[in-house]
Formats: C-alpha cells, sequence, structure tokens
C-alpha cells in the first residue's frame, strides 16, 4: 500500500493537481481585476489614478470581481488544510477524488455567475454552498477519525 503522503497516493496527486488549478484560478482574479480597472478608469489608490490623470474612484464592475476574490480568499485556504487532513483519513479514493474536483468546478462556477457574468442568485449561492458543504464534509470526517 503506498504511503498516504506519497506521490503514489492518487488521492494525493488529485488533491495537487486539483489545488494547483485553485491557485491559478486566484492568480488569474488578481489580472482580472486589474482588467476591469482599467477598462472602468477606476482605480482606488490616488498613485495608480495619477499616472493616467484620473481620480480614485470605484466602480461596481471592478468591486463585483474584487468580492469574487475575496470570497476565494476566504474559502479556497480553507479547503486547501481540510483536504490534507482528510487525506490522512485514507479515504476511499473515488470518493475523495470526486470531492475534489466537485469543489473545484464549483469555485470556477462561483466566479464565473458572480463577476464574469453575473446571474441572479440562487447561481453564486448554490455553488458556494457545495463548496461550503465539501470542505465541511471533509473536515467533519477528519474530526471524527481523529478523535481522541
Amino acid at each position: 500500500m503506498a504511503s498516504l503522503i506519497s506521490l503514489e497516493n492518487d488521492v494525493l496527486r488529485s488533491y495537487l493537481f486539483y489545488s494547483t488549478i485553485l491557485i491559478l484560478k486566484m492568480m488569474f482574479m488578481s489580472f482580472f481585476t486589474g482588467s476591469k480597472r482599467f477598462k472602468h478608469k477606476a482605480f482606488a489608490n490616488p498613485e495608480d489614478a495619477q499616472k493616467l490623470k484620473l481620480k480614485p474612484k470605484t466602480d461596481e464592475n471592478v468591486e463585483r470581481v474584487r468580492r469574487a476574490h475575496l470570497n476565494d480568499i476566504e474559502n479556497i485556504p480553507l479547503f486547501f488544510v481540510a483536504a490534507v487532513i482528510y487525506i490522512l483519513t485514507n479515504p476511499t479514493p473515488s470518493i475523495a477524488k470526486m470531492l475534489f474536483l466537485v469543489y473545484t468546478v464549483a469555485r470556477i462556477a462561483h466566479t464565473f455567475v458572480y463577476a464574469v457574468v453575473p446571474i441572479p442568485q440562487p447561481a453564486r449561492g448554490i455553488s458556494w454552498f457545495i463548496g461550503t458543504a465539501i470542505t465541511g464534509y471533509m473536515t467533519i470526517t477528519s474530526l471524527l477519525h481523529f478523535m481522541v
């Protein structure tokens, strides 16, 4: 049997794959925010606006992307930690891999319906809830597994 913390462990490899996608997604959000700032000429800091001879201002299109990014920052790191702990419970590989996939798709969907092509609720809420439920499931499963 492969060690839990080994690249021979399919669950760990799946976690690393989907975590890498999530990291790239979060990095994309910074560039997406910047592109919205330039498109809408909405710079929050005086020194940034001044270079383009503008006054600092906010714009709802920029703020929507920033809120989506903030939601990533609030949720994805919890997934990273919860998933590593969950891997240490030696979960059923098919279930663990499915959880990682669905979480990743839910986070991408959340950004899409929130910031790329805003869709009315409950689309954003459903995608957020799916990710949160998966993180919660892995956390509670781990808690019960490691209970002393």
